[in-house]
């Protein structure tokens, strides 16, 4: 019996993978911005709430993203791809998975440090789950805020390699996520 190989990535999954790239480069640029505002600033309470917001935006959608991977699974490499370079590959998926997850729980860590919920957008509150806790915000801010740069950096990366795959091994490794 022959197996059919599942070569491409279907538009759902073409979807869901740059709306998460635009997001979340969205929120690393509202992130570094917000963090250099000062009390007296126009945006110092409005950014935070749009952070949030979006942050819950990006739960949900890393939700999709992580049960639409397991239901659908990837696409095999490109026979051009080595197989360092395919385990490579794998690796850096499972970390652009993980580090969001973490992200998002540290970022609903620091927002609920003092107890209080998250209001997301004026249209419902997500209640803390922790009691209020000395030094959380602080512990949690750190760890999102390296996260964070790593992210960015690792997504750079990435992008990066698939360049080198559509441009320099001329593969079709960029393509099959620009069109399914």
């Amino acid at each position: 019996m022959s197996r059919s190989l599942k070569v491409s990535h279907g538009k759902m999954t073409i979807a869901i993978h740059w709306s998460f790239a635009l997001v979340v480069f969205g929120m690393l640029g509202l992130g570094v911005y917000m963090v250099e505002l000062t009390y007296y600033d126009d945006w110092y309470k409005s950014a935070p709430h749009i952070h949030k917001g979006i942050g819950f935006i990006l739960a949900v959608l890393l939700t999709i993203r992580i049960f639409w991977r397991v239901a659908k699974g990837a696409p095999e490499a490109v026979p051009e791809v080595k197989v360092w370079e395919a385990k490579a590959a794998q690796v850096v998926h499972i970390v652009l998975y993980l580090i969001p997850l973490i992200l998002i729980i540290s970022g609903f860590l620091i927002s609920t440090a003092d107890g209080r919920s998250i209001d997301i957008f004026n249209w419902f509150e997500i209640p803390a789950v922790l009691p209020a806790s000395k030094g959380m915000e602080d512990t949690a801010g750190l760890i999102h805020q390296w996260l964070a740069y790593s992210l960015g950096t690792i997504a750079v990366f990435h992008a990066l390699a698939a360049l080198k795959h559509h441009f320099v091994n001329k593969d079709q490794t960029l393509i099959r996520m620009l069109n399914p």
